[in-house]
C-alpha cells in the first residue's frame, strides 16, 4: 500500500490528459525549430558547412565567465550573476549557454556579423545601461543605423520571429574577424562556391541518362520536308527506347549510329583544388584538423589563429556592452578559459601532472578533476606544495624531535654521573 500511495502523488504529463485539448491554444507549431536561422545554412552544400560547424563547436568548448579580477588584472573569482548563468547554464528556454555560442558563431561566419540580444532584463535597455540579463538570443542583423540596429529575433512566447530595433550600446554586435576571407563578395569562399556550383551543374547535366547519339539517315536533310521527315524518324526511335521494357530499339540497315561517349574537358577540378588550398591557408586550418589526425603543433596553431580571435571578439564585445563603467572599475570582466588538457593523451597526463605539482602550479585535487576522479577529503591535496621537498612544518617537527632526544640523553648522562659519584 505504501508504493501505491506514492504513485498516486506522482504527477505525470500523461495523467488525466484531456483528449479533446486544442493544441493551438499553447502556441503555433512547426516541424522544425522556429528559433533556428535555417535560411543562412540552406544553400550550396560543400566544405563550407563542415568547416563552419567545426569552428563553431571548437569555440563553444571554451568556457566564458563573468569574473572578478585583482589589482593586477589577474583572475580572482567567478561572479555568479544572471549573465554568467546565461553563458554557462541556460541562455533561454531553447538553448544552453554553450549552444548559444555555437549558434552565434555559425550565424556570424555565414552572415559576416551577429548580435547577442538581451531579450529579458530587469530594466529597459533603451533608458539605462545598468541591468541584469536573464535571457539571451541570437539575432540576425538586417539593417544598420547610426545608433541602432534592426534585428530578426525569435520570440519564445508565441514562437514567431520579429524585426526589432535595439540600441547598439546595449546589444553585443560581433563582426567576423575573417570577413574578407569568408563574406566579401569576391572572397575566396565566394569564388569557391561559384566554381562548385558550376561543377554541380555540369555533373547533373552528365547524369541525366542521355545517350548522346548521332544517327545518320539514308537521305539528305537540306530541305524542310526532309528535315521534318528526319525529325519524325528521331521521335520514332525515342518512342521505341522509352516504351521498351529493356530499352531496345531498331533502325534500318542503311542507317548508321555514332555514339559520343567522350566527356567534355574542363579545368574546374583543378581550380576548385587551388581555391580550397588557398582558403585553408588563409584561414589557418588543414585537412588533418577537420578529420581529427592533426598533431599538437597543428592544433595549437589552429586554436591560436582561428579559435582565439573569434572567442576574443565575443568576450571583448560582451565586456564593452554588457558591463558598465562602474562594473569595470570594480575589476569585473568577461573572460574565456580554455582547457589545455583536452588535447593531451592519457600517457602524457602523468608526466604533466608531476611537472605541475613539482612547480606548484596545480594541486592534487585539481589534477584529479581533470582526469575525472573525485577530489580527496585531505586538506593537503588542496595546497600548492612540492611533494618531493619536505615542508617547513615537517622540518621544524623533525628538529624539535631531535632536540627532545638530545635533552633526554643529556639528562640520562647527568643522572648516570651522579649515581657513579655516589658510588665512589
Amino acid at each position: 500500500m505504501g508504493i501505491l500511495s506514492k504513485l498516486k502523488d506522482v504527477w505525470s504529463v500523461f495523467k488525466n490528459r484531456d483528449p479533446t485539448i486544442e493544441y493551438r491554444d499553447i502556441g503555433m507549431s512547426s516541424s522544425v525549430r522556429s528559433d533556428r536561422l535555417y535560411g543562412y545554412q540552406y544553400g550550396i552544400k560543400n566544405l563550407q558547412t563542415s568547416i563552419y560547424t567545426k569552428i563553431a563547436m571548437d569555440v563553444s568548448y571554451v568556457n566564458i565567465h563573468h569574473v572578478k579580477l585583482d589589482e593586477m588584472g589577474r583572475f580572482k573569482e567567478i561572479i555568479h550573476s544572471p549573465l554568467d548563468e546565461c553563458l554557462n547554464l541556460s541562455a533561454n528556454i531553447d538553448q544552453t549557454g554553450r549552444y548559444l555560442i555555437q549558434d552565434a558563431v555559425e550565424t556570424m561566419l555565414y552572415n559576416g556579423s551577429v548580435a547577442l540580444v538581451p531579450v529579458l532584463t530587469n530594466d529597459d535597455i533603451f533608458n539605462t545601461e545598468s541591468y541584469d540579463i536573464y535571457n539571451l538570443r541570437v539575432g540576425k542583423i538586417l539593417e544598420w543605423y547610426p545608433m541602432h540596429v534592426k534585428l530578426s529575433v525569435y520570440n519564445e512566447d508565441d514562437g514567431k520571429r520579429y524585426d526589432v530595433v535595439v540600441p547598439k550600446n546595449s546589444t553585443c554586435i560581433v563582426e567576423n574577424p575573417f570577413y574578407s576571407i569568408m563574406n566579401e563578395p569576391n572572397s575566396t569562399i565566394s569564388r569557391l562556391n561559384r566554381k562548385l556550383s558550376l561543377l554541380d551543374a555540369f555533373d547533373e547535366e552528365q547524369s541525366r541518362g542521355k545517350l548522346n547519339l548521332i544517327i545518320q539517315l539514308p537521305f539528305s536533310t537540306r530541305t524542310t520536308l526532309m528535315e521534318q521527315r528526319a525529325q519524325e524518324r528521331l521521335e520514332s526511335i525515342e518512342k521505341q527506347l522509352v516504351g521498351s521494357r529493356y530499352g531496345i530499339g531498331y533502325i534500318d540497315s542503311s542507317e548508321k549510329v555514332t555514339q559520343l561517349n567522350r566527356s567534355l574537358e574542363n579545368n574546374l577540378p583543378e581550380q576548385i583544388k587551388y581555391l580550397t588550398d588557398t582558403f585553408y591557408s588563409q584561414l589557418g586550418i588543414t585537412e588533418d584538423i577537420l578529420n581529427g589526425r592533426a598533431d599538437e603543433i597543428m592544433m595549437l596553431n589552429y586554436y591560436t589563429r582561428v579559435v582565439e580571435p573569434i572567442i576574443s571578439a565575443f568576450t571583448n564585445e560582451m565586456k564593452r556592452k554588457f558591463l558598465t563603467k562602474t562594473a569595470r572599475s570594480q575589476h569585473q570582466s568577461i573572460e574565456f578559459f580554455r582547457d589545455p588538457f583536452k588535447l593531451v593523451t592519457v600517457d602524457k597526463i602523468a608526466s604533466i601532472s608531476d611537472t605541475m605539482k613539482r612547480n606548484e602550479i596545480m594541486t592534487s585535487n585539481e589534477i584529479r578533476q581533470i582526469i575525472g576522479f573525485k577530489p580527496t577529503g585531505d586538506s593537503k591535496d588542496d595546497k600548492l606544495v612540492n611533494p618531493n621537498i619536505s615542508q617547513p612544518k615537517e622540518t621544524e617537527t623533525v628538529n624539535e624531535n631531535i632536540r627532545t632526544v638530545d635533552l633526554n640523553n643529556k639528562e640520562q648522562n647527568q643522572n648516570g654521573d651522579k649515581i657513579n659519584g655516589n658510588n665512589i
